[in-house]
């Protein structure tokens, strides 16, 4: 038998001891899922057997065709490498014989060789026979060498040789054609067994399908006749079937089929005897319904879907008699009772009969209505109606409040204007009140003196008709006018006069007035400055008054801000004024102050400084501290006038110079100031075109990061190369840009500009672009920025904003929702100028900025202030707690590049790298900052030395005005 049958035969035994086990299994409880799983059991031990049938046959096949090629192919290839090798061998002899030479080595190797392959091939063989002819040609070999070995130095027998190597190439061949019968048969018993298989596959692959169909109609028939009946006991339930029982064999299945229909069964009587239940409760409820619209006192129709009458009650017959007609008629058309069915409120039947009705929708779509005869009630209406009209046509359409007292002095009739006059809770002036219980009320509230009160009897016990004006405490003034009445009592009307009073008052005070201060304007300064014209030697001076950055307070933080601010400089100025002095404001955010008895300009300077002083501190305004310094402007009379107008023309002059020189300063007026003034607007007239004409650049000084020591980024200001004046001075144009409103405009072109050019640098470095508060303030920022980035193709993670504390000054929702979408939009966010103004922490908390800029006033005054390193380690330790870096500003030497690194600052800008330099020098700066940062041992050389790096720093006025660019 051979290996294939015998593992059929096992598997069928095996089979044949698996029948118990399924039978006993099917006599158990037939669940779906217990059929499913033997269904399953069935097909997978089927597909297994085959499988493993399949395996065993190739695994049979594969052996018989790897003998084939791994041991007959071999054994037969190393016999002919044997023959081949022997004849070598015999030609190696017959040389050696041939020329009388000494025996050759390779004659000893070669019959080596011979007999390894005649052992491989002997080895290698899959037949006796086969290693029979092996070991023949071996030992016919060994005589062979053996003949050649007994003679050395004679002659050689070749007859004995001959016959030897006879015998050794007869059993070669023989084990030839033994390894070749060996491979000829194993294939064809590979191809039989292929065969075979082929055969038994085909037959076994068709049982299992048919094996396979049969368990799935077995399963089938198990499951789909109970699942038809469910489905259909479920159609029925649903129709409301409920007298169709479920058959009882069904019910009793033991599977989950059988449980569900027991399951439909028990909800079928259940819901049946429910219905039954409900039909038994509605026909109480209608017994009860009818019983109660049947008594009711208003008359009640229900109508259906389609508009027939379903029920109308007696009351409801008795209004309408036609509806007597019989239940499921349709309405009567003569009636109309459609439009009334349709509607709800109070109508009028043609008999004059009033109804009420209320109407409300059925579920089915019908309509239930119901009627109430209110005739008598409309009949009361309307009666009280014609009464109140006749009040309201004297009471509520007079703007005056009146009260009506009988002979008694009791209250008859009173309006809310009287109540609302005086406060007083129109609960106590209910008809009857005592006039002494009103006179009362009026004095606990305090509306009312014991001399008014006496005015106001001696009025009402008068003779006649009288009228005076009431002050009260308040303010107000109310205008009384008394009338009797015949029969004793008499009338009061009260009219509040205090607004028309106010209003002549005001109108005269506005004539004369600022109306935000209430300084004195332009007309009374007028009149005061003759005056103090007109006395005999006495000296006078007129000082014109700037506000510095009240623009920006203005457009920041808005206009009731900025009120507030002009209102606390009024006060201010006002306490400090002398005897004769007047504080005025002729103009917008300016002041005039007349000081009188000033005769020399040390007296004026005096008094100068002295008003300076008062506004030095900052002012309180909703919670914020707001900063706003002045400058002065000074005209000495009579030498630069002895009226109003050149006074105050001569003061303003002054008053300019003082604000283009610097903050918190004062001037005396001169004869040039009117010319420098044509200067400055002929210079406001010129950057009007600058942008025009591309006569604005930018210049960009390098950033150095300390700890990773190379250039990280550039910040980029602003310089004017004017066609005539040549590179006009930053702090000459920023300033005139800023008071012009063209700061806008200038910084959108500095940050398109500054994203253009960034993007051509080497990747990873930053620019830094100073964004102006007026600029911050503008709409507009937001949509600049992000039209620069996207028109350069910059990252903006390499655009760095700079504001200044001037913007964070307007602490509402308007600046931290655009300092929180600029930062939306990927770039950074960095504060200028930190620890000048007044670096409040909050600024930091309110919003997380990217990096902290130090003043370059600390650096500058690290040798002279020993509390400036201080503040600058302060600052830097404040800011790697909150996240932020540091950059310190201004640094020119080495000594002061050590304090700032020994401070902890993580970047440093300054004239020791480099002063700013055009964009095409950028890359050159770059290579040349980082080439002197890889050589440590060379000291840094300041660009240039240090005393021509301070005797070059910017004035004040230019190191303020360049960073709001």
């Amino acid at each position: 038998m051979s290996n294939g049958q015998h593992n059929r035969v096992r598997w069928i035994a095996a089979l044949r001891r698996l029948r118990p086990a399924v039978r006993a299994v099917a006599q158990a409880r037939a669940t779906i899922r217990v059929k499913i799983v033997l269904a399953f059991l069935a097909t997978a031990t089927l597909t297994t057997a085959f499988g493993a049938y399949a395996v065993h046959n190739i695994g049979v096949t594969g052996g018989l065709m790897t003998a084939t090629f791994d041991q007959v192919l071999i054994s037969l290839d190393y016999a002919r490498a044997a023959a081949a090798d022997f004849a070598g061998l015999q030609a190696a002899m017959a040389r050696q014989q041939a020329t009388g030479a000494p025996a050759e080595p390779s004659i000893g190797a070669l019959a080596v060789q011979v007999q390894d392959d005649l052992r491989i091939a002997a080895e290698r063989s899959l037949s006796a026979d086969a290693r029979v002819a092996a070991g023949q040609a071996t030992a016919a070999l060994a005589a062979f060498m053996d003949a050649i070995g007994t003679q050395p130095g004679l002659p050689v027998a070749w007859s004995v040789l001959d016959r030897h190597a006879a015998q050794v190439n007869d059993s070669v061949d023989q084990l030839v054609n033994l390894t070749s019968g060996d491979g000829f048969r194993h294939r064809q018993a590979a191809k039989a067994l292929i065969v075979q298989s082929r055969l038994v596959d085909g037959v076994a692959t068709v049982v299992l399908v048919l094996v396979s169909a049969l368990v799935a109609v077995l399963l089938s028939r198990q499951i789909m006749g109970p699942v038809r009946a469910a489905c259909a006991a479920a159609r029925r339930i649903a129709a409301g079937e409920w007298a169709a029982s479920i058959p009882a064999h069904l019910t009793r299945g033991r599977d989950e089929l059988g449980a569900l229909l027991a399951a439909m069964e028990v909800m079928r009587t259940n819901i049946a005897t429910m219905m039954a239940q409900e039909v038994s409760l509605r026909r109480v409820a209608q017994i009860r319904l009818a019983d109660a619209i049947g008594t009711s006192r208003e008359g009640v129709l229900v109508v259906d879907a389609a508009g027939a009458v379903v029920v109308a009650n007696p009351r409801l017959i008795r209004l309408f008699p036609a509806l007597a007609a019989p239940a499921g008629a349709c309405l009567p058309d003569v009636l109309a009772l459609e439009p009334l069915l349709g509607c709800a409120g109070d109508i009028c039947l043609p008999g004059g009969t009033w109804l009420r009705i209320s109407r409300s929708e059925t579920q089915d779509g019908g309509a239930v209505a119901i009627y109430s005869d209110i005739t008598a009630l409309k009949q009361r209406e309307w009666e009280l109606q014609s009464t109140n009209e006749c009040f309201d046509a004297a009471l509520s359409n007079m703007s005056q409040g009146l009260c009506l007292f009988d002979a008694q002095d009791r209250l008859r009739v009173s309006n809310p204007q009287f109540a609302a006059l005086y406060g007083i809770d129109p609960a106590l002036l209910r008809p009857g009140t005592p006039y002494t219980w009103i006179m009362a009320a009026k004095t606990a509230l305090g509306q009312m003196t014991e001399s008014d009160a006496a005015a106001h009897a001696a009025l009402r016990l008068g003779a006649g008709p009288g009228a005076f004006l009431h002050h009260l405490p308040d303010g107000r003034a109310i205008a009384i006018s008394h009338e009797p009445l015949p029969g004793g009592g008499w009338v009061r009307t009260y009219e509040d006069v205090s607004e028309r009073r106010r209003a002549e008052a005001q109108v005269h005070h506005l004539a004369r007035h600022d109306a935000v201060t209430g300084l004195p304007n332009r007309l009374v300064l007028a009149e005061h400055v003759e005056q103090a014209a007109a006395r005999p030697r006495a000296g006078f001076a007129l000082l014109a008054l700037g506000l510095h950055d009240f623009k920006i307070v203005s457009d920041m933080f808005g206009y009731a801000v900025a009120d507030a601010v002009l209102r606390r400089v009024a006060e201010r100025l006002v306490a400090a004024m002398g005897d004769g002095d007047l504080a005025t404001r002729p103009g917008t955010d300016e002041f005039a102050v007349l000081l009188t008895n000033v005769r020399t300009p040390e007296e004026a300077s005096t008094r100068a400084a002295q008003l300076q002083n008062a506004m030095a501190a900052p002012f309180t305004i909703e919670g914020r501290d707001v900063a706003i310094g002045i400058s002065l402007g000074i005209a000495l009379a009579p030498a630069d006038g002895d009226t109003c107008d050149p006074l105050l023309r001569h003061a303003d002059l002054a008053l300019d110079r003082a604000r283009t020189e610097g903050r918190n300063t004062f001037r005396f007026f001169e004869t040039a100031m009117d010319e420098r003034l044509q200067g400055r607007r002929q210079l406001e007239a010129d950057l009007q075109h600058a942008l025009a004409r591309d006569e604005l650049e930018l210049f960009y000084q390098p950033c150095v990061d300390l700890a990773a020591g190379r250039v990280c980024g550039f910040e980029a200001l602003l310089r004017w190369r004017h066609p005539e004046r040549g590179m006009v001075p930053p702090g000459a144009f920023i300033p005139v840009a800023e008071a012009s409103g063209l700061i806008v405009a200038i910084g959108a072109w500095v940050v398109h500009r500054a994203c253009q050019e960034a993007v051509k640098w080497p990747a990873g470095l930053r620019v830094a672009v100073n964004v102006s508060p007026l600029q911050f303030a503008s709409p507009a920022l937001l949509e600049c920025v992000a039209s620069a980035l996207a028109r350069s193709g910059l990252a903006p993670a390499r655009l760095e904003l700079e504001v200044t504390e001037t913007v964070l000054l307007r602490d509402d929702g308007a600046t931290r929702a655009t300092l929180h979408q600029l930062r939306a939009l990927g770039l950074r966010i960095a504060m200028d100028d930190f620890g000048t103004g007044y670096s409040s922490l909050s600024y930091l908390r309110s919003f997380p900025f990217d990096k902290i800029k130090i003043d370059q006033s600390f650096v500058r005054s690290l040798h002279d202030a020993p509390g400036s390193a201080a503040i600058i380690r302060a600052i830097t330790g404040l800011g790697t707690t909150l996240g932020m870096r540091t950059t310190v500003e201004g640094v020119e030497t080495s000594a002061e590049l050590d304090a700032v690194r020994a401070a902890g600052c993580d970047e440093i800008q300054g004239y020791f790298f480099s002063r700013p330099v055009p964009a095409g020098q950028v890359a050159e700066l770059v290579d040349d900052i980082s080439g002197r940062l890889r050589v440590p041992a060379q000291p840094a050389v300041p660009l240039p030395t240090a005393p021509h790096a301070r005797a070059a720093r910017p004035t004040p006025a230019a190191a303020s005005a360049i960073p709001a660019i």
